[in-house]
């Protein structure tokens, strides 16, 4: 065989062993970064509130408090790997909102898309809703205790 297929392979073999990695630095990431930010939102509820209301997002003390709690106990799934597919479409359309309104005024193009810290966790959020949290989390245990 070809040193360079063997390399090739040697190199494949070591990054499976690795795999692992990418969803739990998502989820400890924007895990983390969610339940800062939700945190936050709890215990400054009428500040986020009175934003709320100046962006003109409708019913604001509930989408205020429905925000912040979705957010935090959000977060900690995501920290964990538990629901972490549900979780992470409810903090993506957090992220949506967050996208069409606060940041709306800023956006022009997809350049500045691309550009906000936001976009990036709507796409971490995306990639794990879709490939799910990865062999480290509870999820994953839960299944292997399901399928043997």
């Amino acid at each position: 065989m070809n040193p360079l297929i063997r390399l090739g392979n040697k190199i494949l073999d070591v990054a499976k062993l690795f795999a692992f990695a990418g969803p739990l630095l998502a989820r400890i990431t924007v895990g983390w970064v969610f339940i800062v930010s939700g945190w936050g939102k709890i215990h400054h509820l009428d500040k986020v509130v009175g934003y709320f209301t100046d962006l003109g997002i409708p019913a604001p003390v509930f989408q205020a408090h429905m925000a912040a709690y979705t957010e935090f106990a959000g977060g900690i799934l995501l920290l964990i790997g538990l629901a972490t597919r549900i979780s992470s479409v409810a903090l993506g359309i957090i992220m949506i909102v967050a996208l069409k309104t606060a940041l709306a005024p800023d956006i022009h193009g997809f350049s500045d898309l691309v550009g906000v810290v936001e976009f990036t966790y709507l796409v971490l959020l995306v990639w794990l809703a879709v490939a799910g949290p990865g062999k480290v989390a509870v999820d994953a245990l839960i299944a292997r205790k399901h399928r043997g």
